[in-house]
């Protein structure tokens, strides 16, 4: 990049502090997922069926359902299914919900509808 004579080089470069990568067509690209969400995200991609128990209680990750909804809030298609009856470390709980990745895995079926995107 050519600099002006009384600039370096680091003050002609464009500022990288505006660039937003989804600015150019939004809701259109795959959302970042970081933290606790990306590690459930990968947990559920690897394992499929994933019951609750297995990220609370063995992966450390608390608050798994809200984290399932957030994922689905960034249109992620995240399939839960509540099991009546599922045995983890010897003991009968009830009411355990199982998540799986649906098809396709982003965007959920009608999610870019409800922004407006077509």
């Amino acid at each position: 990049m050519k600099t002006l004579p009384n600039q370096t080089a680091s003050e002609s470069a464009p500022s990288k502090r505006h660039h937003n990568p989804r600015s150019a067509s939004p809701h259109t690209s795959l959302p970042i997922v970081t933290g606790k969400c990306a590690q459930m995200l990968g947990i559920i991609r690897e394992q499929g069926p994933v019951p609750s128990f297995e990220l609370t209680a063995n992966r450390a990750i608390p608050k798994a359902a809200a984290r399932i909804h957030g994922l689905r809030a960034r249109g992620f298609n995240v399939l839960t299914v509540i099991l009546a009856e599922f045995e983890f470390r010897c003991t009968v709980r009830r009411n355990v919900a199982i998540y799986s990745m649906g098809t396709p895995e982003w965007p959920a079926p009608g999610f870019l509808e409800t922004r407006g995107c077509r």
